[in-house]
């Protein structure tokens, strides 16, 4: 089949890219200048060179493209971000999370698509209430932390527009955190630096549940949609949902760091505000059983614990 992938030179996309061609598609991606579109080139991907916030543009290269996939990675995350003003870092990721989803599930119709995939997350946004590990018919936080409402908003509309999309099939993966290469937890990650340095505690009783998935498991779940899955949400994370007080002493002892000190949740406020609080201490985890079943996919690392040790390079 004939993609078109924006975010193909991201984090995701630099492994999608490649899975897709490998699997026989052909793919256009979405590059924003010549550099980007010289590294989809090299990955065997023809460059549609349009800036994302500019509509026509971007309505014409899909348009023109021809595409039977639709695939929506874009982002602009660069770093770790400042967890008591979320929504600043996330500026820019949230524009592409609503108004290009709009620009791309609009452009996607024009041109005849036959499916439109998009990019969502299942790290934080469950609301944090009841059990620990969350479905995709669980409800999302209907009052996020101070500094992540606007961010949930965008996540949100993603999730709407793709469920609201009647007339072209859509689907919404919800990735867990990412690592691997190219991420923050990788062997030299943004986050593992700060492990390495000693500068992420446990907050009050590390009782915040993460779910993590490879930033390759991600990949081959996308490719799976392709061709796989009604409409709707999917939870695409490992099989392991773990709470911080277990996966960050062993992410520590992995990268050779020492055990990771302990900070009351009161005093960690003050560093990471109520939002980085709430990921450290009552984050809800996700389940992909779904996943599995209707997309016909499995992690390759179906846990972190194997993940750290095998895959951060």
């Amino acid at each position: 089949m004939k993609i078109f992938v924006a975010g193909g030179t991201g984090a995701i996309g630099r492994f999608l890219v490649p899975q897709l061609i490998a699997a026989g598609h052909e793919v256009v991606g979405l590059a924003r200048n010549d550099a980007k579109a010289g590294q989809l080139e090299a990955a065997g991907a023809k460059p549609a060179i349009a800036d994302p916030l500019n509509r026509d543009a971007l309505t014409a290269a899909i348009v023109d493209t021809r595409p039977e996939v639709v695939i929506h990675e874009l982002t602009a995350i660069s770093s770790l971000g400042d967890l008591k003003n979320l929504d600043h870092e996330f500026e820019l990721t949230n524009r592409f999370r609503t108004e290009v989803t709009d620009t791309m599930l609009a452009a996607a119709r024009t041109a005849g698509a036959r499916r439109f995939i998009a990019q969502s997350f299942c790290g934080w946004p469950f609301a944090p209430e009841g059990g620990p590990v969350k479905t995709e018919e669980d409800p999302l936080n209907p009052d996020p932390p101070h500094g992540f409402s606007e961010t949930l908003a965008a996540i949100t509309h993603v999730e709407d527009a793709v469920m609201g999309s009647t007339d072209l099939p859509a689907l919404a993966l919800r990735y867990g955190f990412f690592y691997g290469p190219g991420t923050g937890i990788s062997s030299d990650g943004a986050m593992v630096d700060l492990v390495r340095q000693h500068k992420i505690p446990l907050v009050g009783d590390g009782g915040g549940i993460w779910s993590f998935c490879h930033i390759e498991d991600a990949a081959r779940a996308t490719v799976a949609a392709v061709a796989k899955g009604e409409p709707g949400l999917y939870n695409i994370v490992d099989d392991d949902p773990a709470p911080v007080s277990e996966w960050l002493p062993i992410l520590a002892e992995t990268v050779g760091a020492r055990a990771p000190s302990h900070v009351p949740a009161w005093m960690a406020k003050i560093a990471i505000g109520e939002g980085g609080v709430a990921m450290m201490t009552r984050n809800r985890g996700g389940a992909n059983a779904k996943a599995k079943r209707e997309l016909g996919w499995e992690p390759q690392y179906k846990s972190w614990r194997t993940g750290f040790v095998e895959g951060l390079g």
